[in-house]
């Protein structure tokens, strides 16, 4: 597994896909953090919607408008910029993403169908990632758990990319996850900017349209066309194989607090390896992916924890297994997954 900050302009744009649009993203300095005396004064959410009822008008913004921006994400005093081109018909999601700073990388989805292009290589890695979408875990858990662990304030107005926004905060009711500030464009709901949140306040990352065109004229067939354009690149599969954390002899001895498990699997190729699995869990916001395959003494290094933003990956050896936890979460989450980890066989 690549490091967090060999891989970040790549993850950068794929974190913005999954869970924004179709990823989310990197954090400097440009909003400061919210001052204890501000988090105290912030009233109810805006117009009375409830934080699942705002969450919804998020995702629901990205499938209803086509746009086109620029990206700026932030994290841990590193910059990227992206430029994405998003189409939809209220059925079809098709975007293309275009990394700007570091490596360059082309990404381009249909729905759930995922193709990154790189050019260096001359290589086009196809996915299928049953998880795509503005706040894609919020619609795969139950309606009240969000609101278990977080609560929602609003903040009041601000102008991003030339827009108006509402600002709202979504404190997290235990330190096992982050908080988030969310700007969201004022008439259609679609996320302008986000920040996530420590616990104290200050800002781990962030990423903000600063040029936006709502309504733009995305031609999704050019769009399709263009994922299909493979022509002088070596195409590679990575086809899930779905499985159960049971089937393959681990379990959880205890759960950890608000996530639920999303999904399991194990990659199609190989089959005469050993293969990894890697095993995902939700809030319905954050996420926490375990990967844990044969340890190898040759390849993995010392246990430790890694960081890059919001992101953490906690690493250690299981027995005759490695593990690698990972996620937009604070240390001591991955913690409890990993100490609740138990093999059966």
């Amino acid at each position: 597994m690549k490091s967090l900050q060999t891989a970040e302009p790549l993850l950068i744009a794929r974190r913005w896909c999954r869970r924004w649009l179709g990823a989310t993203g990197l954090v400097c300095a440009l909003g400061a953090a919210l001052s204890p005396a501000w988090a105290q004064t912030a009233v109810a959410a805006a117009d009375g919607r409830t934080l699942t009822e705002w969450l919804s008008r998020v995702h629901d913004a990205s499938r209803e408008r086509n746009f086109t921006g620029t990206l700026v994400v932030s994290a841990a005093g590193r910059l990227g910029t992206s430029r994405i081109w998003h189409a939809c018909d209220g059925v079809q999601q098709m975007e293309k993403i275009e990394v700007l700073t570091g490596a360059p990388r082309t990404i381009v989805r249909h729905n759930n169908e995922v193709i990154t292009f790189v050019p260096e290589a001359r290589t086009a890695r196809r996915e299928v990632r049953a998880s795509l979408g503005v706040m894609p875990e919020l619609l795969r858990t139950q309606e009240g758990r969000i609101a278990d662990h977080y609560r929602l304030a609003s903040v009041g107005s601000d102008r991003v990319a030339g827009y108006a926004a509402d600002v709202l905060q979504i404190e997290p009711k235990d330190g096992l996850r982050y908080g988030y500030r969310v700007w969201a464009e004022k008439k259609t709901g679609l996320l302008l900017k986000l920040q996530t949140l420590d616990a104290q306040q200050q800002v781990r990352e962030q990423v903000a349209f600063t040029e936006l065109q709502l309504d733009a004229p995305v031609n999704m067939d050019r769009l399709k066309a263009q994922m299909k354009n493979t022509d002088g690149y070596q195409v590679e599969s990575a086809l899930p194989h779905k499985t159960s954390a049971q089937a393959q002899g681990w379990r959880m001895k205890q759960a950890v607090p608000g996530f639920v498990e999303l999904s399991c699997h194990t990659p199609s190729s190989k089959p005469k390896e050993a293969k990894p699995m890697q095993w995902v869990f939700s809030d319905g916001l954050a996420s926490v992916s375990l990967f844990l395959e044969p340890f190898d003494s040759k390849r993995h290094g010392a246990p430790g924890v890694t960081a890059s933003g919001a992101t953490h990956a906690l690493t250690r050896q299981l027995g005759a297994h490695w593990l690698t936890s990972m996620g937009e979460v604070p240390v001591a989450t991955l913690e409890a997954f990993a100490s609740s980890l138990e093999r059966l066989r």
